[in-house]
């Protein structure tokens, strides 16, 4: 049994991609992005996913073993975490990693 519904997964990908395309260099933007993106290829088999955003909407689609699906999200709650970030960036400090 999943964990979670697809709509919600494809939520939380979408809200993270939002932010780690805003913020290229926000290391854990961008690692969270990769994990809800893996979350979605392994555990909802999604092969193909891709996003627009239409007046005051977001439009996903994506194609899994089951067909082709849409999903659509209001903009102000998927942009809440970017302008949350945006009022207050002391607050989400980016710190790179010491990596060698």
């Amino acid at each position: 049994m999943k964990m979670m519904k697809l709509q919600d997964a494809v939520y939380n990908w979408l809200t993270i991609k939002v932010v780690a395309d805003a913020r290229k260099d926000d290391e854990a933007a961008q690692e969270t992005e990769q994990f809800f993106a893996c979350m979605l290829k392994e555990d909802y088999k999604v092969e193909e996913i891709a996003f627009k955003k239409e007046n005051e909407m977001y439009m996903v689609t994506l194609k899994n073993e089951e067909g082709s699906k849409q999903f659509r999200f209001p903009a102000e709650l998927i942009e809440t975490m970017l302008e949350q970030i945006n009022r207050e960036p002391e607050k989400y400090v980016n710190y790179k990693s010491h990596r060698t």
